[in-house]
């Protein structure tokens, strides 16, 4: 208890010099993204896994889609001189995604898991990209509860940063946290509602993402008629448990992850430089912001955890859906 006591107090004075100098750039990198006026919009849209209906429908809004490293791609792998490269193939449009269930003490829970994957975050000094890298994603889960009804839909990058949690108007009050918002939350520089007002049967959820950075900046819920001037591209559907088995030109197959230590369950050429050396002695991860697998912490012993302290590594880990929810206050 002394030594995690004292290990506490250290990194918390690291955190209180090194933490806020790397908000400040992250948060000028943010703005910057903001004032942008996309030149180029498109709609992705899926619908999601509920059994009987395709209710509700998930859409992607992305801005600046001439740039290739904005669009949501396809992840694929290559072999050559007897190495394997995974990388992201931005003309292909593909979501990952998959059913979970969880338990509380209250219920039982479906969780609609989607994952999007980029080619890159750029690397940008002016305005100064953390996050810099290569097969970077995005995932968003919808937690549905007994009848299907969306009660949560949380985002977060598939670094495990920038989580964002939002609940919809099916949640019962007593289910929030503590001292919640009535109209907004902020989320590392990001405004993003408190609640989502849903109440028709065939609502759907737009989900807005910035450009280069791969932010959510936005959740709207849209009605089934949504009337919109952006063009539409279609994207393909497969699994999760696919990511695991890309196919090799050669023949044969490899995992979009690692796997074996020390980047066991880290996605394949993903390390971001930037964070590595600005966040890894205040989190002690020397991986910290690099992409991981998401789905099982026992099978990987890489908790997908969501705090950068390292005393909350485990319980902040959102492949324990319930325990991670409880973590954040939720109350499921």
């Amino acid at each position: 208890m002394m030594q995690r006591a004292r290990l506490q107090v250290v990194v918390a004075a690291l955190t209180n010099v090194l933490l806020p100098c790397v908000l400040l750039l992250l948060l000028f990198g943010c703005a910057a993204q903001i004032r942008n006026q996309p030149e180029d919009v498109r709609l992705l849209r899926a619908s999601a896994l509920t059994e009987g209906g395709e209710q509700p429908t998930l859409s992607f809004l992305i801005s600046e889609w001439q740039q290739p490293y904005n669009r949501i791609g396809k992840v694929q792998a290559e072999e050559r001189g007897g190495s394997v490269r995974v990388f992201v193939d931005p003309q292909q449009a593909v979501i990952y995604s998959e059913k979970l269930v969880f338990s509380t003490a209250r219920a039982a829970y479906t969780n609609l898991v989607y994952r999007v994957h980029f080619s890159k975050t750029p690397f940008s000094l002016i305005p100064f990209h953390l996050a810099a890298g290569n097969n970077v994603g995005l995932i968003v889960v919808i937690t549905l509860d007994g009848e299907n009804r969306p009660l949560l839909v949380t985002t977060v990058n598939t670094c495990g940063c920038y989580v964002a949690i939002i609940p919809t108007s099916y949640l019962a009050a007593d289910a929030y946290p503590s001292a919640w918002p009535r109209k907004e939350q902020r989320v590392f520089g990001q405004i993003l509602s408190a609640q989502l007002e849903m109440v028709a049967a065939d609502d759907g959820l737009l989900v807005s993402i910035s450009p280069a950075l791969h932010r959510v900046m936005d959740v709207q819920v849209i009605a089934a008629d949504f009337s919109h001037p952006y063009q539409t591209v279609s994207a393909d559907r497969q699994t999760l448990s696919s990511l695991k088995s890309l196919p090799l030109a050669g023949g044969g197959s490899t995992s979009m992850y690692y796997d074996q230590w020390p980047l066991k369950g880290h996605v394949k050429g993903a390390i971001k430089p930037w964070e590595s050396l600005l966040l890894s002695l205040v989190s002690l991860d020397l991986y910290v912001g690099m992409d991981k697998e998401y789905g099982t912490t026992a099978e990987k012993g890489n908790p997908f955890y969501t705090s950068l302290k390292p005393w909350n590594r485990q319980i902040s880990d959102m492949n324990d859906f319930a325990a991670f929810l409880q973590f954040h206050g939720w109350k499921l």
